[in-house]
């Protein structure tokens, strides 16, 4: 996971598949799942919470960032 520039609100969070850890990863595990966070993009990230929501209009991650001043109406982006 990281996050980059851009989207509505400024800043994106991008998820990726990935089977190789850099050396600058953060790896953070919880029930079986494990997610590699770049050094750069843990600044932004700090304090959040990852979610995997299942809803009757679909299924996705849901990020609940204590740092964002404000987010897109889809969640996806947000600014500090």
């Amino acid at each position: 996971m990281s996050v980059e520039g851009g989207g509505c609100s400024g800043f994106s969070y991008k998820f990726d598949l990935d089977d190789t850890k850099n050396d600058d990863d953060i790896v953070v595990e919880r029930d079986g799942a494990r997610v590699l966070i770049d050094e750069m993009s843990l600044e932004f990230m700090r304090g959040s919470e990852i979610d995997f929501s299942t809803e009757l209009i679909g299924a996705a991650f849901k990020i609940n960032n204590p740092n964002a001043t404000a987010a897109c109406g889809c969640g996806t982006s947000f600014s500090l």
